[in-house]
C-alpha cells in the first residue's frame, strides 16, 4: 500500500469471545461432507433463509447482509481453516494467547497491540488507543497510553455534579481530576439520545450501541486511531440454531456493529481496516443438543475501506475425515499471527523483524500474509 507520510490508517480489533463456529458463519456448501456433518444447523443456498453466496464454494449466513455487500463491493474478506497456534479447548487459555500475541497462555500481561503502538514508526505514534468495555481487554494492555470507554448501563449524573467531581479532586489529586475530565469528555462525544440502551435492549442490538460510540470517538479529529472491541456470548454448545435462532442473533449484532463502524467513521472508513476474531472455532459434527463443542479452526473476517477484499482465502483441508484435526475440528492451515502480522505491515508499516520479534514474539515462521490491505 502506498502510504501518506505521517498518516496512519485506522485499525479496529474485534474479538468475539466464546469461540464462533466458523463453518456455520461462512459455511463451505461445495464442500459435498458439510451438510452432513453440520445436520440441522447446515446452511444451505436455497430454501426459506438462503445462505448468501459468496463464491461458488463458500456462502455467508444469512444474517449478515451488511457484511455480505461488503464483500461484494470489495471492501470485506474472510481468511477461513485459521487458528492462533493455541491447540488446546480453554476459553480462558485461548483468550489469553489470542490476545496476548504469545505461543502459549500466562505468559506476559502485555497485549500484541499495545506492543504494536510502541513499535510504530518514529512519527506515526498514536496518542492513545480507545479501549471499549468496562476494563482494557488484553490485547491493549501494556506501556502505550490508552483510554477507556463503555456505554453508560446507569443513568449519567448532570454536567453540575460532574464538574463538581472534578473541582473536588483537583487540588487533592490532579491526575485523576485529569483523568476523570478526560472521560467524561470522552462520554460527552460518544453518548447521546441515540446511544441511551433502551428497555428490553438485547445482545445485538448492545454491540450496535457499543461500534456506534466507539466510531463517533474515532470519526473526531482528534480521536483514537485505533480502538479495541469485545463482544462476548458466542459459546453455542446447545440450540446453535441455523438460518435462524441463537447464533443468528449473534451474527445479526456483528453485522450491524460493523455497518455502525462503516456510518459512523465517514470518510475515515477508506483508510479503516475492522479485524473480527476469536479464540478457536468449534466442532465439525453436531451434537446431542443441537449446537458445537469446542473445536479448532475457524474463520477471521476483515472489513474496511483499506481491505482489498471480495476473497474468501483459504487452504481449505476438506472435511473428508481423514482430513480432520484429531478427528472432530477443521484443520488450521493459516495461522492467525500471520494474517494479523500482514495488516499491521501494511497499515503501519511494522517491519517483519519487529512483528515477528516484539509484536508476536518468536513467530517468525509465521510470514505476514500478503495483499490483504490495499
Amino acid at each position: 500500500m502506498l502510504r501518506r507520510p505521517n498518516v496512519i490508517g485506522d485499525l479496529a480489533p474485534r474479538a468475539v469471545r466464546g469461540a464462533l463456529d466458523g463453518l456455520a458463519t461462512v459455511a463451505p456448501t461445495g464442500d459435498p461432507d458439510y451438510a452432513p456433518l453440520h445436520g440441522s444447523i447446515a446452511l444451505t443456498p436455497d430454501g426459506p433463509h438462503p445462505a448468501l453466496m459468496l463464491d461458488s464454494f463458500f456462502a455467508l449466513h444469512p444474517a449478515m447482509p451488511e457484511f455480505a455487500r461488503m464483500y461484494h463491493e470489495k471492501h470485506a474478506a474472510v481468511i477461513h481453516a485459521v487458528a492462533t497456534s493455541y491447540r488446546d479447548r480453554s476459553h480462558f487459555d485461548g483468550q489469553d494467547v489470542l490476545e496476548s500475541g504469545f505461543a502459549g497462555p500466562g505468559r506476559v500481561q502485555s497485549g500484541w497491540l499495545n506492543r504494536a503502538l510502541q513499535a510504530l514508526p518514529k512519527g506515526e505514534r498514536v496518542m492513545s488507543a480507545l479501549a471499549v468495555g468496562p476494563t482494557t481487554p488484553l490485547v491493549l494492555r501494556g506501556a502505550a497510553p490508552t483510554v477507556g470507554w463503555t456505554p453508560a448501563a446507569l443513568p449519567q449524573a448532570g454536567d453540575d455534579t460532574a464538574m463538581r467531581l472534578v473541582e473536588l479532586y483537583q487540588h487533592r489529586d490532579p491526575a485523576l481530576a485529569s483523568a476523570l475530565t478526560q472521560g467524561l469528555l470522552l462520554d460527552k462525544a460518544a453518548q447521546g439520545d441515540d446511544m441511551k440502551p433502551k428497555p428490553g435492549t438485547n445482545g445485538a442490538a448492545a454491540m450496535r450501541l457499543v461500534a456506534r460510540g466507539a466510531a463517533k470517538l474515532m470519526a473526531a479529529d482528534d480521536g483514537p486511531r485505533i480502538a479495541a472491541l469485545a463482544f462476548d456470548g458466542w459459546d453455542t454448545h446447545a440450540n446453535e440454531g441455523g438460518p435462524v435462532g441463537r447464533l443468528a442473533q449473534l451474527l445479526s449484532g456483528l453485522d450491524g456493529a460493523l455497518a455502525e463502524f462503516e456510518g459512523g467513521l465517514g470518510a475515515r472508513w477508506r483508510d479503516t481496516v475492522v479485524v473480527v476474531a476469536t479464540e478457536f472455532g468449534r466442532t465439525v459434527r453436531i451434537n446431542g443438543t443441537e449446537g458445537t463443542d469446542h473445536g479448532t479452526g475457524t474463520i477471521a473476517l476483515l472489513a474496511g475501506g483499506a481491505v482489498k477484499g471480495g476473497r474468501v482465502i483459504s487452504d481449505w483441508p476438506s472435511l473428508k475425515p481423514a482430513s480432520l484435526y484429531q478427528g472432530r475440528d477443521l484443520l488450521p492451515t493459516t495461522d492467525l499471527r500471520a494474517v494479523i502480522k500482514g495488516v499491521l505491515r501494511d497499515q503501519f508499516g511494522l517491519a517483519e523483524r519487529v512483528l515477528a520479534e516484539t509484536v508476536f514474539p518468536d513467530s517468525a515462521a509465521a510470514k505476514p500474509m500478503q495483499g490483504l490491505v490495499a
